[in-house]
């Protein structure tokens, strides 16, 4: 039986799909070992894993996510359901809305401004500045943009992962350190820098910072597209 079900999988793309799963279930697992550490996170435990078992297994990441697509299309439904806490703590996010937008225009600025002036002082080529310019917003946003510059989607995606996964590790410490209570802020700055992935995280420390943090990644994402154009 169990032999019948290993060849059935190793010649379809579900052995992709199990795989990612059964990774995604060790790295919750091992994140459950010490609570709270972000250097446990569970997405940066499972990148670093399949894109190891892919370089050393010699798989092409096309064949790779012809199997994983799967979850890849669960990203819209998640999204969406991102509404359901805003609903419910809408009065909460009324009550903010002026601080809330005087920090989206002044991270979204910052986040573009800096990219593109590091950029270029490095002296990179305007296709890797136009690349590297909306790394602070959700993957399929960023890339959109980056295509629309005549960037490399590819490599958007890449610094995308780069930018949320490093915001994750290191929001609760930065927070702890500058000793910010308040988790509609601490949430709405890492949604702010780094989109899903550190929403993930805020929703992980505290419902109310992953709802600020959602927030933030939405609102994000629609600005970058507006005044990415300012910069470029």
């Amino acid at each position: 039986m169990t032999d019948g079900l290993w060849v059935y999988l190793a010649t379809s793309p579900l052995l992709w799909l199990a795989g990612t799963l059964v990774v995604w279930l060790a790295a919750t697992g091992l994140a459950g070992l010490s609570p709270g550490n972000p250097l446990l996170n569970p997405i940066l435990f499972s990148i670093v894993a399949i894109a190891t078992v892919l370089c050393v297994a010699g798989i092409d990441y096309a064949a790779y996510f012809e199997g994983a697509q799967f979850i890849h299309f669960l990203l819209g439904p998640a999204t969406v359901a991102l509404g359901i806490p805003l609903y419910e703590k809408l009065s909460l996010v009324k009550s903010n809305l002026l601080p809330l937008l005087a920090a989206l225009l002044a991270g979204s600025l910052t986040a573009v401004g800096s990219t593109v002036f590091f950029s270029r002082l490095f002296g990179f080529s305007p296709e890797v500045v136009a690349s590297l310019a909306p790394k602070s917003t959700t993957a399929a946003v960023a890339m959109a943009i980056s295509s629309g510059l005549a960037g490399d989607p590819a490599l958007t995606a890449a610094v995308v992962v780069l930018t949320g996964t490093c915001g994750a590790i290191v929001v609760t410490p930065m927070m702890n350190a500058m000793r910010i209570r308040d988790y509609s802020a601490r949430g709405f700055a890492v949604g702010l820098a780094s989109h899903g992935i550190g929403t993930a995280r805020a929703y992980s420390v505290d419902p109310v910072a992953g709802l600020f943090s959602g927030i933030a990644m939405g609102l994000n994402a629609v600005l970058t597209s507006l005044i990415v154009h300012l910069f470029l």
